[in-house]
């Protein structure tokens, strides 16, 4: 890491602001600061980040929020800063696209080792997406729409419907997830797999943000929501698998 890397440190605690960039400064980033919605968005608009450790309680506009404009406009890391009760403010973080997330208080050491992390990540990702190729007039024509239980989902704009019917609103961690169970049909994923299929980090002993997300996905796509799940099974031990055309 070097001072190439430009970070962006939102709080609206000058003492934790200055922590962290004397620290990060220390290990070779360049560190900017906001104490607000506002001032992270003229921060941007002076020079885009790498990546951004935005705090949830933010006054006016909250780390949601703001994490859900990052998302939609830019190509960054974000790493929510949380309250370390506040489960709920974390499993929506990460669907709203957030990379990864740390509660306070934290050790710096932690800190600096989920930014690596996350910035390993982002600079393999145009690695990963050089490799796919032209599409050749030998080779068949993907189908736009995909089946995933009582809905179809087109990956390319992210959208899904039910079938036949209204569109169904999804969250990006959602699409994630729908995204790597389709590369995987009848192929048992570990927790630890779907989460850094979804940008996000290592599964941890007693993480259940994974479990949460699933039973919500659930919800929208299984063709009995109150019966036995047909399409997302869950594998004692081991994780959960797709099971195409399920009915």
């Amino acid at each position: 890491m070097n001072a190439r890397i430009r970070l962006l440190v939102v709080d609206d605690d000058p003492s934790v602001r200055s922590m962290l960039r004397e620290y990060l400064e220390g290990h070779g980033f360049a560190v900017a600061e906001a104490a607000s919605g506002a001032q992270m968005r003229e921060e941007i608009g002076r020079e885009l980040p790498d990546a951004v450790l935005l705090d949830i309680r933010l006054p006016g506009e909250d780390g949601l929020v703001l994490a859900r404009y990052l998302r939609e406009h830019y190509e960054v890391g974000i790493i929510m800063v949380t309250a370390s009760g506040d489960v709920v403010d974390r499993v929506v973080g990460l669907e709203l696209g957030a990379d990864d997330y740390i509660a306070k208080p934290f050790d710096l050491r932690e800190l600096l080792a989920r930014l690596k992390s996350v910035l390993r990540r982002l600079q393999a990702k145009p690695a990963t997406d050089a490799k796919a190729q032209p599409q050749s007039a030998q080779q068949p024509q993907q189908p736009r729409l995909h089946r995933f239980g009582r809905c179809e989902i087109d990956l390319e704009s992210r959208r899904m419907f039910e079938v036949g019917g209204d569109e169904v609103t999804i969250t990006a961690m959602e699409y994630d997830l729908m995204k790597a169970f389709l590369a995987n049909p009848n192929r048992v994923l570990s927790r630890d797999q779907l989460l850094l299929h979804t940008r996000n980090r290592e599964w941890e002993p007693f993480d259940r943000s994974i479990d949460i997300r699933i039973g919500r996905l659930r919800r929208k796509i299984e063709p009995d929501p109150a019966g036995e799940p047909r399409c997302i099974r869950t594998v004692r031990n081991a994780g959960y698998m797709f099971i195409p055309n399920a009915n």
